[in-house]
């Protein structure tokens, strides 16, 4: 079922995020004092009360570096505007009407599109909620609301179904259906980290072929991540853009500290990871961090050396060499060299996001772990323990998503680390799983001699990479 989309528009610091954040009930958008923070438009899952819609979040018009960037979201605005169904016009009760919200003015009349003007921050009696009425906009009288503190949304609901019709009332047998849409076909979660200016948001546009996403030549231009859908090849995808991250040295603003917040959660809930690099650049210990983190998290991992039309002294295997041999834990990780701008090599990008991804899905048999077991501890004995030896009595896989072992191991705390990497590596290699984190768990088994022995297995080391 398609439902109908409302864009809220309104300018900078008005409460527009804040007010799509509690639509869609949670925090999807930064919110912060500040103009500008809000760039590419957003949309997301709506709720209020019984209907159900979809909410898409617009930047404001002011707190931007450039006449190009301001043009670009102005082309942005519109294009939101005219697929819009309802447009929600956002003002703030505290400071009045401004210049800049009589030129948004305009373009919704032009828009010609059922408006409702929201007289937002309401929690004080402003005279800003009768100045409101006197711009001549909308379809109703303005709403005053508080999108911090949920004050005036049931007279939004009343009037928003009015506009939206009665297809967007849902009913509670109908409500299931509007969370587990598209849940069948669960998409692969491909998120784009890098340095800032390092292509990631014109590689994303490449992908979709379109201007979707803001891009230029000075850095920051992403804030947050924003989720696009997608599909490439008959799967699905949510292709993710993340901030630039810097040094953490160099980040003091609190805005830039939201946006790397924002890019390290979005590494979290990502399946595959792709690490924009600039290939006309010197690979900075920034990057292999960044790449060290998404192996930290369990994800799946691919380095994308952008703008490979445009190097000229550095070289391929250089740059291969120097990220293989930082990360050294996960042999065999995708280096593809790329141009975001000319869409050389994409094919190639996207061929290995899907192995990686198949990789990490990846389940081993019990029955065939422990013919490795044995064939790798026959190749190098385990060590000496008092007078024998630790004996790893079998191994198991207890999950996938990164692929996850458990060796149940006589004396855990005897097994040295050395061959725990010698177990992850000879492991890696038979079972070809090149550039997927491993995690392998040692734990201690049931004693079958001791009564009171805890029958749980105790987990006593681990050693994940």
């Amino acid at each position: 079922m398609s439902y109908k989309r409302v864009a809220i528009l309104g300018r900078p610091n008005v409460g527009k995020s804040t007010l799509f954040n509690r639509l869609c009930g949670k925090r999807m958008a930064i919110v912060e004092n500040v103009p500008g923070v809000t760039r590419d438009w957003r949309e997301g899952k709506a709720k209020l009360f019984d209907l159900r819609f979809t909410a898409v979040d617009t930047a404001g018009l002011e707190g931007f570096e450039s006449d190009d960037l301001k043009a670009q979201i102005l082309a942005q605005t519109a294009r939101v505007l005219e697929d819009a169904d309802v447009v929600l016009f956002v003002l703030d009760a505290r400071e009045g009407i401004l210049a800049t919200d009589r030129i948004l003015v305009d373009y919704v009349r032009r828009a010609k599109k059922p408006t409702l003007v929201l007289v937002n921050k309401c929690e004080r009696d402003e005279n800003a909620f009768y100045e409101a009425a006197s711009l001549g906009l909308g379809d109703t009288d303005p709403i005053a609301i508080s999108a911090l503190q949920g004050i005036g949304l049931d007279d939004l609901r009343a009037h928003l179904a009015e506009l939206l019709g009665p297809q967007s009332v849902q009913k509670n047998n109908q409500d299931e259906d509007f969370e587990a849409e598209g849940e069948e076909t669960p998409p692969l979660q491909m998120t784009l980290i890098g340095r800032p200016n390092a292509g990631k948001s014109t590689l994303i546009n490449r992908l979709l072929g379109q201007d979707r996403l803001l891009v230029g030549s000075q850095p920051g231009i992403t804030r947050d991540a924003i989720r696009l859908d997608w599909e490439y090849g008959g799967r699905p995808l949510k292709l993710i853009d993340t901030a630039g991250v810097r040094r953490r040295a160099k980040v003091s603003d609190p805005l830039e500290q939201l946006s790397v917040r924002d890019t390290l959660q979005a590494v979290r809930y990502a399946h595959v990871v792709v690490l924009v690099v600039d290939a006309r650049q010197a690979l900075d210990r920034q990057d292999v961090l960044l790449a060290q983190k998404v192996i930290e998290e369990g994800r799946c991992l691919v380095i994308a050396v952008n703008k490979w039309d445009l190097a000229d002294r550095v070289s391929f295997d250089e740059i291969k060499d120097v990220l293989l041999t930082s990360l050294s834990e996960v042999k065999g990780v995708p280096v593809i060299p790329l141009s975001a701008k000319t869409g050389h090599n994409l094919d190639k990008l996207m061929a290995a996001i899907f192995k990686m991804y198949d990789l990490w899905n990846a389940r081993i048999s019990t029955a065939d772990l422990n013919r490795w077991l044995e064939h790798a501890t026959t190749r190098h004995p385990l060590p000496l323990s008092g007078v024998g030896r630790v004996r790893i009595k079998y191994a198991t896989q207890i999950k996938t998503r990164p692929p996850t072992f458990a060796l149940f191991v006589s004396k855990p705390a005897d097994l040295p680390d050395s061959y725990m990497r010698y177990l992850q590596t000879s492991l890696r290699e038979d079972f070809d799983l090149p550039g997927v984190p491993l995690r392998l768990w040692v734990r201690k088994g049931k004693n079958p001699y001791v009564k009171d022995e805890n029958p749980k297995p105790v987990r006593k080391k681990s050693y994940e990479k």
